[in-house]
């Protein structure tokens, strides 16, 4: 009995050890802001961030209960009954290539083009994590419904050479049915494992270090689960293994992986594989979160970094116990926009590029933007558009993650066509943030480019 109970201690030991040093505080600060953000009502429950939410040291138990019921609410309507009954499933929304995975565009339709391999697994993991688990008859709906859409993103990678939505959703697929304990075919596992060796992670002008991440993520709770066989499991180790030491290699002096919001996925990687304590690029990129919490101030970028300051990663809610969880968590309501100032405080200059053969005119338009000082790009996007001689048109979907920009100046980012809205800061610097987070400096030139991942 005593061996049982230091095993057990040891198993939770790593992710207690992987939390933030000496900054609880403000760890529990951020928790709370995106508690206050997930009690809005007006708000898309995203499954992210309840996931998040779990993964905390600290609860608000009703307000997580009110957010799960949402989700059911959103969820269980689209998918709680049979492939067979609800015919093909409905289409996934155009955005940007890596986070499609909870950006689904809700409608009542059942008819379907493209899989939800991502979202769905996003909220099948954040049924697992609820405490006590749901009945498992009305999951089992969710799971035929995901291994559906696997299976089709399978079909789509055997015959293009990628998956219908990307290998990031695809991965969070795999994942999803690995921590709910479901077996996945050895094939769709190992074109995941293909394109991790083959390096094909990346997207046009992007960081692959997230897609990365999550795909060794799902190798490691293969492994762990013992859901493949002793020949698979050994490769899918050396598979960790190399995504770990590309991680510590690109590395940047400013101490993340990729970028800021990228960094927090590949520190799941080292928790999960218990080695956050012996790699000191753990220690600098967790050092470099913390001093950028102020980079995070949606919804969506909060449930991002928030698991791996809390030191959990998503392989922690397979094995959750949720006895005597504190309830101690008050939200922090989100702070009124302030008033902008008035406009022609600043001028940014707008360009907007599209790649032949689909435009023969490589650059659309080319144009300098007065805009209020601290304005978004949103803003200046909105700005151009009423100076009319220059005729300049955008359209965005909204998400969880907010506005996503899918149409500008007529041309259409397609998924099917792998295609997206690119945005760059003059000469090629791949902005990471979206239309309504970042911010423009006065005299810079803001690259709109339609791009393929």
């Amino acid at each position: 009995m005593w061996l049982l109970l230091i095993l057990l201690q040891a198993a939770v030991l790593p992710a207690q050890l992987c939390e933030a040093p000496g900054e609880a505080a403000a760890v529990r600060a951020l928790s709370a802001r995106l508690l206050g953000l997930a009690a809005d009502p007006a708000r898309d429950p995203d499954p992210s961030v309840y996931l998040a939410l779990r993964l905390a040291g600290d609860h608000d138990l009703c307000g997580e209960e009110r957010y799960l019921a949402r989700l059911r609410d959103a969820f269980q309507h689209r998918y709680g009954r049979s492939l067979q009954a609800a015919g093909r499933p409905h289409a996934a929304p155009h955005g940007h290539p890596q986070r499609d995975a909870a950006a689904a565009e809700h409608s009542t339709s059942a008819e379907a083009e493209w899989p939800e391999t991502g979202r769905l697994a996003l909220y099948l993991l954040g049924l697992r994590a609820t405490c006590p688990p749901p009945e498992p008859g009305p999951q089992r709906s969710l799971v035929t419904w995901l291994k559906y859409y696997l299976e089709k993103d399978w079909a789509g990678s055997r015959q293009h050479g990628h998956p219908l939505t990307s290998y990031y959703q695809y991965s969070l697929g795999v994942l999803a049915l690995c921590v709910h304990g479901k077996r996945v075919r050895e094939e769709v596992i190992r074109r995941l494992l293909a394109a991790e060796q083959h390096g094909r992670f990346g997207h046009a002008g992007g960081s692959a270090t997230d897609t990365e991440a999550v795909a060794a993520l799902a190798f490691t709770c293969l492994e762990r689960e013992r859901l493949v066989g002793a020949g698979l499991a050994a490769e899918l180790r050396a598979a960790t293994r190399r995504a770990r030491r590309r991680m510590v290699e690109a590395q940047g002096p400013d101490g993340f992986f990729g970028n800021v919001y990228s960094t927090p996925w590949a520190m799941q990687v080292f928790i999960a594989t218990n080695t956050c304590r012996t790699q000191p690029a753990y220690g600098r990129a967790m050092a470099a979160l913390l001093e950028n919490l102020d980079a995070f101030t949606t919804a969506a970028t909060m449930a991002q970094a928030l698991p791996a300051l809390h030191g959990r990663s998503y392989l922690d809610i397979a094995s959750m116990r949720c006895q005597e969880e504190p309830d101690t968590l008050t939200p922090i309501s989100p702070e009124p926009m302030p008033e902008m100032p008035m406009p022609g405080n600043m001028t940014v200059r707008l360009v907007v590029e599209c790649h032949k053969p689909r435009c023969p005119q490589h650059r659309l338009y080319n144009w300098p933007v007065p805009a209020p000082a601290g304005a978004s790009l949103l803003d200046v996007l909105r700005a151009a558009t009423v100076q009319g001689h220059h005729n300049f048109t955008f359209d965005t979907q909204d998400t969880p993650q907010g506005p996503f920009l899918s149409r500008v100046l007529g041309l259409e980012a397609q998924q099917q066509k792998r295609s997206y809205w690119q945005l760059l800061t003059a000469p090629s610097t791949s902005l990471q943030m979206g239309v309504a987070d970042y911010r423009p400096r006065d005299g810079e030139t803001l690259i709109l480019r339609l791009s393929e991942w």
